[in-house]
This record gives structure tokens, C-alpha cells and sequence, in this order.
């Protein structure tokens, strides 16, 4: 029986893209650079700001000034972070459903804190995760197992073997079951084009947020 389910942040809880997508057009505006095609965008998110800067301004992780495009682009991020993300379509249901059936849920990301925090309470979810762990709240961040153990100290010491990880990336899966959690692939968030999920060997994989429903064993046919 699961009794917890813990979710990645972008592209698994929440469609960040259109937000993110504006401050990196934004950034290279800047630049002087072309507008950026939302897909292209969209599929790099859950890479991070570092592939982010990679890709909008075609530069190297190593240049001299790097650091300082990444820090602007966080900077015009954070102007932007919650005009436009919302609940991926049907997770609204399926948090209810959870809590409805008393299945608690909580939240992991290698996000920092100073953007994860308000942008969950910006859309009224910090009352209701029972637990936010941020990407700088420990030393160690996905795909380390150590970020999915503390969520579960603070959900209340919950079992592993009876929670579950969502996540759109290899890390994510590759946390989970590091850390001894089932593993579920969001089909449906931020993958690139050229990545083959099926070589994640999740122990799940979901089109869409409600299919979720059926893994922890909720009709998904009465959920509301």
C-alpha cells in the first residue's frame, strides 16, 4: 500500500515552461538575440539554468562571464516565476484525490529555495505538501538519494518501500530508486526530444497526471 507520493517540481507538479521560456527570451533580448521557439524551451527546463543559458545564449558552461548570464536569467525568472505556471492539467484532481484518501504528498526539487518557496505558496500549495525540500536544502541534491530520505523524515518518517517518487528526468528515477522508493516517469512534463525515458527503468511511466491514480490504487473513474 502506498501511503506517500513525492513529487519533482517542474515538469512533473507544475508547467513552469511559460514563465521560464519568458525570462530566457527575455535574456537574450538582451543580447540581441532572436526570440526562442517555446518548445525548444520547454524541453530543456527540467535540465536546469545552466543548459538554459547553453542553449538561449550559445555559449560554453565554461566562459568567463557564464556565471553572470545565469545569475540574470534566475534574476528575470524570479520577476516572472508565477504569471503563468499552473498545475499540469488533472493534478489538481489528483492531489485531492490523494488527500481524499488520506495519501500525503510532498515535494522534492534540485530548485533553490529562495524561487521554490514562493512559488509554491503563490499557488496555494504550501499548506497542503507535507513537506518542500529545495535543491540547496542539503549538500547533496538529485539523483543523491539523500534529498527523497529527508522529504520522507519530514512527511513524518514514512517508509520508503511504501512511497512513491513522480519525476520527468533520469535523475529523478535515478533518485527513487537510490533511495529505495517506487519510481513513476511523467511522460507528460519536460523531456528532450533526443532522451529515451524507457532506459530509465522507472517502475512506472504515465501519460498523464490522473494515471497516477491507478499506480497508488485510487478509481481514477470516481476521483474528483
Amino acid at each position: 500500500m502506498i501511503d506517500t507520493v513525492l513529487f519533482d517540481l517542474d515538469g512533473t507538479l507544475l508547467d513552469t515552461a511559460p514563465d521560464i521560456a519568458v525570462a530566457l527570451n527575455l535574456l537574450s533580448a538582451e543580447h540581441g538575440r532572436p526570440e526562442l521557439d517555446f518548445r525548444d524551451i520547454r524541453a530543456r527546463v527540467s535540465a536546469g539554468a545552466t543548459a538554459l543559458v547553453e542553449f538561449g545564449l550559445d555559449i560554453a558552461r565554461d566562459a568567463a562571464d557564464f556565471d553572470r548570464h545565469r545569475d540574470r536569467l534566475l534574476d528575470l525568472y524570479r520577476d516572472n516565476l508565477s504569471k503563468r505556471t499552473r498545475l499540469f492539467p488533472g493534478m489538481a484532481d489528483v492531489l485531492d484525490a490523494l488527500e481524499q484518501n488520506d495519501i500525503i504528498w510532498g515535494i522534492c526539487t534540485n530548485k533553490p529555495g529562495w524561487l521554490t518557496d514562493p512559488l509554491v505558496a503563490a499557488l496555494g500549495l504550501d499548506g497542503r505538501a507535507a513537506c518542500v525540500v529545495s535543491g540547496d536544502a542539503l549538500p547533496e541534491r538529485k539523483p543523491r538519494p539523500e534529498p527523497l530520505w529527508h522529504a520522507l523524515e519530514l512527511c513524518g518518517g514514512r517508509a520508503a518501500e511504501r512511497s512513491l517518487f513522480v519525476g520527468d528526468a533520469q535523475r529523478d528515477i535515478d533518485a527513487g530508486r537510490a533511495a529505495g522508493m517506487g519510481t513513476v516517469a511523467a511522460l507528460y512534463g519536460y523531456i528532450e526530444p533526443d532522451e529515451e525515458p524507457d532506459a530509465w527503468r522507472a517502475d512506472h511511466y504515465i501519460e498523464e497526471p490522473r494515471d497516477l491514480l491507478t499506480i497508488v490504487g485510487i478509481d481514477a473513474r470516481v476521483a474528483s
